[in-house]
């Protein structure tokens, strides 16, 4: 059940008159998680849409989401430093981090594999191209279908281990995964993009006191 909470947790985070670029702002999404699994869809289910507020400056960004089941989650990706910290206060497990360099190697990329669709759907007036992906990773398989726009060329949450295989910001995701013989599907969709300033101290990765190691638990 650890498990399955640190993975819901992290996977947890117009046309602009001719898709002007922005480089500096506020998204807000939703998620929805759905199951085959009736257990565990009747404690999804009671989860209702989840919002994450994600802050962007550059290709950096900073998404937080909050919800009974994982509790507080804040997701820190450094784009200058390549590295993404995950803060977790999570009411069963208390608070817990995680720092990870998010630069592949050629080996991590061989695990991935990126196609670029024919299709395209028009999210809050973008055009975003479609992408099909799969990663596989510590015996895990991941399945992303991403409709990205590169108006927001923000390294995301379900981006950072593509590597460079897909431009732009996902503004609609689906995601298909199995966690201890349990199949999940994320579904998320941006629903608001706002242009503002944003601080460059919200993007640091070291852990605030009072956290310990994920790693180490």
């Amino acid at each position: 059940m650890k498990k399955i909470l640190v993975l819901v947790a992290l996977t947890f985070s117009v046309m602009v008159s001719a898709q002007k670029a922005i480089t500096e702002g506020k998204i807000t999404s939703k998620q929805t998680i759905s199951t085959d699994n009736e257990q565990m869809q009747a404690q999804l289910a009671m989860l209702g849409d989840m919002e994450t507020i994600t802050l962007f400056k550059g290709q950096s960004s900073r998404s937080e989401l909050d919800n009974p089941m994982s509790g507080n989650v804040t997701t820190v990706i450094n784009a200058d430093t390549k590295k993404m910290l995950v803060l977790m206060d999570n009411p069963a497990l208390g608070k817990m981090y995680s720092v990870d360099d998010i630069s592949l190697s050629e080996e991590d990329l061989k695990s991935v594999t990126v196609t670029k669709g024919s299709d395209t759907k028009t999210v809050l007036g973008y055009t975003c191209q479609k992408y099909t992906t799969s990663i596989t990773k510590d015996g895990v398989k991941v399945e992303m279908i991403l409709y990205t726009t590169e108006a927001i060329p923000v390294v995301s949450q379900q981006t950072t281990a593509l590597g460079d295989k897909i431009k732009g910001f996902p503004l609609y995701a689906e995601m298909k995964m199995n966690q201890m013989g349990i199949d999940m599907t994320v579904t998320t969709e941006v629903t608001k993009i706002e242009p503002q300033s944003v601080s460059s101290e919200l993007f640091s990765t070291t852990p605030p006191e009072g956290y310990k190691n994920m790693k180490g638990q």
